[in-house]
């Protein structure tokens, strides 16, 4: 058996955790706060599952490929939904409870599903109750969990990932493994609005970057539609710390999958004219919806409005939002509420196949940090908990079966050379960028140019501007501190989705460009992100 580091303790992190040690390997758990953090515990949605005698697997398959915006890997959408029942039946045997209708499990529809399907709990607070479960279990397994570790690098040894180096309290530390599993969630943090946690700043995805992962479709940013405009992260500058902050306040779909609908400044219900779904339309389509109507007045919020839904009802179904709501100073069973997008979800991240195998031997990757190809170009909703319960769950089965190829689909991807190291960096005019770049890096700055220029709506103009202020941007020392080693990884991320972003000249799912606002009439293709011309090996001792 093998020694296994889990980085992160989500749902994705924690399952793989308890999965790999009941195959009897060597387990320890890293996780930059403590490990009931991250961004699963803010999870308000669902987790889809086809559980219903009305549903199935196909169902569900095919509503997951006809939302990824024919980009969706059917391997591992097959694997996502066939194998989703079993691990939410395991969730429940460890002692996730999910709310109940009288004997059976409650269920709900949420937007591009064909079936109700989706299970919550306490309402809309479904992934606080599975992180409460999943952490009970891996403290019951006895599992080692190292609280407050930034993860600096992955340990590259002889081309194959040997154990991660860490800041721990101000400490370097070194912990040395047969395989490593990054579970360390998305790049949210990388907008201005954004309804994750403030630990979501890509410390993954840049680390298995740099130890010569391929990375896939970085330009595919999920952008809810409702975040409740005026909430915790609502354009506040972020002050750079690692830490464990709330984002924008998500309203979720669910909310609009009971009833709610959208209203403009004027009353009306201005999604009527945009998809024949309406409010349950596809995400993107929703978000760029609310993006137009708030552009035509004057980038005032939109509304939402859930007042059919009465009182009653709204505190029971959704207590987690209507006490926000409340705090915030709404009463939403008497008036709509005011509701913005923001960055959701990353569909994607580091290369992997069905079984969470990276293109680096030794190094899986699970959850968000994660591009299976599941999601494609635009997640169905509900269905991130259940990728991260599913992939982990194989990843665990795989470590110690022989690697594997990089999955067939990268083959036939649009393949990106990007240099986001910080050295002499490209820009988008074709210059070469000097070694020590003269503009210093401000992250409420790099998080305000993301959301402008490869925000909702993105044109080449705008993203060739951002690439070349990018470029020119000083990369932080990331064996500072914990929070110069976040600013390297945003900013390494942030060059990376632009480059990404540039690459696509069409509009497809998520990734819209106004100045290419049509799908491209080939192929549907992946965008692949080359590792650094020179791999980075970090040796074991650093």
């Amino acid at each position: 058996m093998s020694s296994v580091v889990v980085v992160g303790s989500g749902i994705a992190g924690l399952t793989a955790a308890l999965r790999a040690h009941t195959l009897g390997h060597d387990v320890t758990v890293v996780t930059k706060t403590s490990v009931a953090s991250g961004s699963t515990p803010y999870a308000q949605g669902g987790i889809a599952a086809a559980l219903f005698p009305d549903d199935s697997v196909d169902a569900h398959i095919a509503d997951t490929l006809r939302a990824g915006a024919g980009l969706a890997v059917r391997e591992a959408v097959e694997a996502l939904c066939t194998d989703g029942p079993d691990r939410v039946r395991e969730l429940i045997a460890r002692g996730a409870a999910f709310d109940r209708d009288g004997d059976t499990l409650a269920r709900g529809l949420e937007a591009a599903h064909s079936s109700a399907r989706v299970l919550h709990a306490g309402g809309d607070a479904t992934g606080a109750e599975l992180e409460r479960a999943l952490v009970a279990a891996v403290t019951a397994a006895r599992i080692p969990v190292v609280e407050g570790a930034f993860l600096r690098d992955v340990i590259v040894e002889g081309g194959r990932a040997a154990g991660v180096s860490l800041t721990v309290d101000g400490e370097a530390l070194t912990i040395e493994a047969d395989a490593v599993v990054l579970a360390t969630g998305g790049w949210g943090r990388l907008y201005a609005h954004t309804t994750n946690p403030s630990v979501a700043t890509g410390d993954g995805v840049a680390a298995a970057w740099r130890a010569g992962a391929l990375l896939a479709d970085l330009e595919f940013t999920q952008f809810h539609p409702t975040a409740l405009q005026g909430g915790a992260d609502d354009g506040a500058a972020d002050d750079g710390a690692a830490g464990d902050g709330a984002g924008a306040f998500l309203v979720s779909e669910a909310v609009r999958g009971e009833g709610a609908v959208l209203r403009n400044a004027a009353g009306e219900r201005f999604m009527l004219d945009v998809h024949p779904d309406a409010e349950l339309a596809p995400r993107d389509v929703v978000a760029r919806g609310i993006a137009v109507e708030m552009a035509a007045q004057g980038g005032r919020p939109v509304l939402l409005d859930a007042t059919a839904l009465g009182a009653e009802f709204l505190a029971g179904r959704f207590p987690t939002i209507d006490a926000a709501s409340r705090a915030a100073g709404h009463d939403w069973a008497r008036r709509p509420i005011p509701v913005t997008p923001a960055a959701h979800y990353a569909m994607g991240g580091v290369v992997t196949d069905a079984e969470g195998r990276t293109s680096v031997p030794g190094l899986f990757a699970v959850g968000e940090v994660a591009c299976t190809g599941a999601h494609g170009g635009n997640r169905l909703a509900s269905n991130s908990l259940l990728d991260g319960l599913v992939f982990a769950h194989r990843a665990a089965g795989a470590i110690d079966a022989p690697w594997a190829e990089p999955p067939a689909w990268t083959q036939e991807a649009v393949r990106v050379q990007a240099d986001a190291s910080g050295a002499a960096v490209r820009s988008s005019s074709g210059s070469t960028g000097v070694a020590h770049p003269a503009r210093a890096f401000d992250r409420g700055r790099l998080r305000a140019l993301m959301w402008e220029a490869a925000g909702v709506h993105r044109d080449g103009s705008r993203l060739a501007e951002a690439a070349d202020e990018l470029a020119a941007t000083a990369m932080p020392a990331l064996d500072a501190t914990p929070s110069s080693g976040e600013d390297a990884n945003l900013l390494t991320l942030a060059r990376l989705v632009v480059a990404a972003a540039l690459a696509r000249e069409e509009s497809r799912g998520a990734h819209f460009r106004s100045d290419f606002p049509l799908p491209g009439s080939g192929e549907p293709a992946h965008t692949v992100l080359l590792p650094q011309p020179t791999r980075l090996e970090v040796p074991a001792a650093c």
